[in-house]
């Protein structure tokens, strides 16, 4: 198959020049130009969006007003112009150089374009459940990375211990909770570009230049090269251009915050353009770390991108991309946040253990924001990449090929056991993955009735130790993995430095084809078949040795030293192909209603466990290895409407059953202490969604989405006993009818801002003042429901109060969960089952000031 993957990326090489050899001769004015403004005040419209009619070409005015366009068609043309507040018009343009005039809307609201579809269109016409965030709007929230994007989609979770250990959800489907196994795909497709990113890290790093963030929910797997059982997010950066533009941005605030942004883009000859776009971002730490003295968990992120753009034709579009990103934070480490009473022999709890060492917790409270973590934290995290993208228009459509390459390298060190005590001193997984990728794709018009997409995509991934994973314990192991009152367990030095070193490898091919088609029985009634295979192989080798620790040949002692860590050695490898698809029925009543139902089937990828195997009566558990891939049943209802010109309001029920459902679960075994994947033997979410906005009087703007969401395992009868369990006479438990962990029944987000035209000094422009608010109820935050492991209901409130001048120039002040809530994000529970769990704690309240150019 890897020889496979290779010939598609040589076929996708070949192709390019032929295309573009094959292009067009020139014709007439192919180049329009023009600017836009105010019709009634002739003040210039800075961000207008003009588009020729028919096709997928179009882009924004400049800091001028300006706009200019690439066109294969001769003049008159028609195109489309809108502004938020103003009305949409349709203009047919008969020379070069033309003023288009808007007129102020009766409050209406301007069209979400999407390109999911591999088209530009509105998000309302759109037969799937999409949420929509534009990049300014996330740059004005402060949203620039995921982990702060979820508090404006309330279907989105994203759960992070560290950049490794991201948990990235739509209604609560897609990744494992918890810690990170390598050996599975994720369920949540996450695309820059029309790249793929196959590591749950990107999702830590901080947006580059971003222009938009389109999040679908459910199956999307015949639209995109990747399966997505749950969802994606599709997220398109601002692209290089011929007309110069750029913006720069500088923000301050507490705890030292301090972020740099900027983009540059013009052209460099007739057909080459460029664009180079950064980020940086720092902040002190937000913890204490009492046993070194210094703070902990702070920012220190920095990335670049750089694009060029090459049009030989007007029917040839490649785009060169390149991407580097590093972050290198002092962290991350967790205090204590309780403590669980097991079932365990008295002497073997938590708070009997640390009194026998004369140890005591610094802190009474993990919102006190200290740590005791006697191991240095690392979390060195580092992605990049190179892609290549070629859009040539053939027919009613266009042919796209993406070819990408992307490395990620993660260098880390934690202190596992959460305390000041060796009890778990190193924790290093360093690892190093580099994917290829290559999508051929056509989207386009088969007919006046019949449209569609039709692709190939091959993935081919390595992922290795880089060299070895470490984990060590320390002097104060013995009395945490004491199981019984021998005075052997006292041996001087017997855990003193006993560890394993890993080296593991796991390679995967990934290989599709997918469709979808959009067939239009009426003018109003249309039907949109899907259909995927899939053909998936992942080969692995395990091996751990132990090291350190007392040595000796007494059988006794050997047997203790078992019990914490033993050598384990495994190959494997596994694979399996299926079809998977899905139908939609699209009713458009009209401009302001589309109604429409999907049933789909998908499939999430066989997997491996390639983080250790559990044991039984000394004997690894090689069963395990091998985690059976999850079936996907997929219904939904939606219903989208515009019940005026300056609403939106759209509802959407769904139901997903999935069989084999790929679990994280955890263990008492120190040697096994990132836990191991299971398969439940069924789950099923369903819910409701609502969300919704509305522009009053031209000058404040309304927007809110909520959802109701419940999760539960229909059947799951062998699954790892809760913490408090652990100890007792069963090691396994039927929780069939618990709760699936980290989903909220309830959640939701409204925000709304408030506009003002005025003067500042000489300035003129629009006052704004803007409130965001994000809820969400109670959730389980242990794979086997706890009686214990469950976070609070919380609110969090963000703010922004400021200026935006019409020449380009904003500056605005900021502030993040302004009531300063307390919130724990996620819990887990320490290696050993000692019942002590650590707590992953929200930022608390942050401010600044935030200044930006455009122009």
């Amino acid at each position: 198959m890897k020889q496979v993957l290779k010939s598609m990326f040589l076929i996708g090489v070949i192709l390019l020049p032929l295309f573009v050899s094959a292009q067009n001769p020139p014709v007439i004015n192919s180049t329009i130009t023009g600017k836009v403004i105010d019709a009634r005040t002739k003040e210039l419209l800075i961000g207008a969006t003009v588009t020729i009619k028919g096709t997928t070409n179009g882009g924004p005015t400049d800091q001028n007003g300006q706009f200019k366009l690439l066109t294969a068609q001769k003049l008159p043309l028609a195109v489309v112009v809108s502004f938020l507040g103003y009305q949409t018009k349709e203009v047919v343009v008969s020379d070069d150089n033309t003023e288009i005039q808007l007129e102020e809307g009766a409050n209406q609201l301007a069209d979400v374009v999407i390109t999911s579809r591999r088209r530009q269109e509105s998000a309302q016409d759109v037969p799937i459940p999409i949420s929509v965030v534009s990049g300014n709007r996330a740059e004005d929230a402060g949203a620039f990375n995921v982990n702060r994007l979820k508090e404006m989609v309330p279907t989105v979770q994203l759960y992070a211990s560290n950049a490794r250990n991201t948990t990235l959800n739509i209604r609560g489907l897609g990744s494992t909770y918890g810690l990170t196994n390598d050996g599975i795909d994720p369920g949540v497709g996450f695309y820059v570009d029309g790249v793929y990113y196959a590591r749950p890290a990107a999702t830590a790093l901080d947006f580059i230049d971003i222009e938009q963030v389109e999040v679908l929910r459910g199956p999307q797997g015949t639209l995109f090269g990747k399966n997505t059982t749950a969802g994606a997010f599709n997220i398109t950066t601002r692209p290089a251009g011929f007309t110069p533009s750029g913006s720069f941005e500088l923000s301050y605030g507490n705890y030292g915050y301090i972020q740099a942004k900027g983009s540059l883009t013009g052209p460099l000859s007739k057909k080459l353009a460029a664009r180079v776009s950064f980020t940086g971002t720092q902040r002190n730490g937000t913890f204490f770390n009492v046993h070194t003295q210094l703070p902990i968990n702070d920012i220190n992120n920095i990335g670049v991108r750089a694009q060029l753009l090459y049009t030989p034709s007007d029917n040839v579009r490649i785009t060169i991309i390149g991407d580097v990103s590093d972050q290198k934070p002092n962290g991350y480490g967790w205090p204590v946040a309780g403590v669980v009473p097991t079932k365990r022999a008295a002497y073997r709890q938590f708070n009997a253990i640390i009194a026998d060492l004369n140890y005591k917790l610094p802190y009474s409270s993990a919102f006190e924001r200290i740590v005791d973590l006697d191991t240095p934290s690392k979390a060195d995290n580092q992605l990049g990449g190179v892609s290549v993208n070629a859009d040539i228009k053939i027919g009613g459509g266009t042919l796209t090929s993406t070819t990408a390459w992307r490395h990620w390298k993660w260098t880390p060190l934690n202190d596992r056991d959460y305390i000041g005590l060796p009890v778990f001193t190193i924790s290093a997984g360093n690892s190093v993955h580099d994917q290829w990728s290559q999508e051929i794709r056509y989207a386009g018009k088969v007919s006046s009735r019949l449209s569609g997409v039709v692709g190939l995509f091959g993935l081919w991934q390595d992922l290795k130790s880089d060299p070895v994973q470490t984990e060590e314990a320390g002097s104060a192991q013995w009395r945490f993995a004491q199981s019984s009152t021998s005075a052997l367990w006292k041996t001087p030095g017997l855990f003193d430095n006993f560890g394993i070193r890993t080296t593991n490898r796991i390679k995967s091919t990934g290989l599709a084809v997918f469709g979808q088609l959009d067939w239009a029985l009426t003018d109003k009634i249309h039907v949109l078949p899907g259909v995927r295979y899939n053909y998936d192989k992942k080969v692995a080798n395990y091996k751990r040795e132990t090291y350190g620790g007392l040595q000796t040949t007494d059988a006794a002692l050997i047997a203790l030293k078992n019990g914490v860590y033993t050598n384990q050695a495994f190959d494997t490898d596994v694979s399996e192909d299926n079809f998977s698809g899905q139908v939609t029925l699209q009713y458009r009543a009209g401009s302001a209603i589309n109604a429409f139902a999907t049933y789909a089937i998908s499939y999430k990828p066989v997997g491996i466990n390639i983080g250790g195997l559990p044991t039984a009566n000394g004997q690894t558990l090689l069963d395990l290895a091998r985690v059976k891939p999850e079936h996907v049943n997929h219904v939904e209802f939606g219903l989208k409407t515009k019940p005026s010109p300056n609403s939106i309001l759209n509802l959407v029920f769904y139901n997903t059953e999935i069989k084999d459902y790929q679990t994280q679960v955890q263990t008492p075994e120190p040697g096994v202490n990132r836990g191991y994947l299971a398969n439940a033997e069924k789950v099923r979410v369903m819910g409701v969604e609502i969300d919704g906005n509305v522009r009053i009087a031209n000058r404040l703007t309304l927007n809110a989405a909520f959802a109701y969401t419940d999760g539960k395992y229909v059947t799951f009868k062998n699954a790892p006993v809760p913490l408090e369990e652990t100890g007792g006479e069963q090691a396994f438990k039927d929780i069939s009818g618990g709760v699936l962990p980290g989903i909220s029944k309830w959640s939701g987000s409204v925000g709304g801002e408030v506009t003002a035209k005025g003067k500042l000094i000489s300035l003129k422009g629009n006052y704004f003042v803007g409130l965001d608010a994000f809820y969400r109820s109670s959730f389980s935050s242990s794979p086997s429901p706890s009686q214990y492991l469950n976070i609070d209901a919380y609110t969090l409130a963000n703010g922004r109060l400021g200026f935006r001048a019409s020449t380009g120039i904003s500056i605005f002040v900021w502030s993040r969960n302004l009531f300063n809530t307390n919130y724990f994000e996620q819990l887990l529970a320490a290696p050993g089952s000692a019942g002590h769990y650590a707590g992953i704690v929200g930022d608390p309240r942050t401010y600044g000031v935030t200044l930006r150019y455009t122009f």
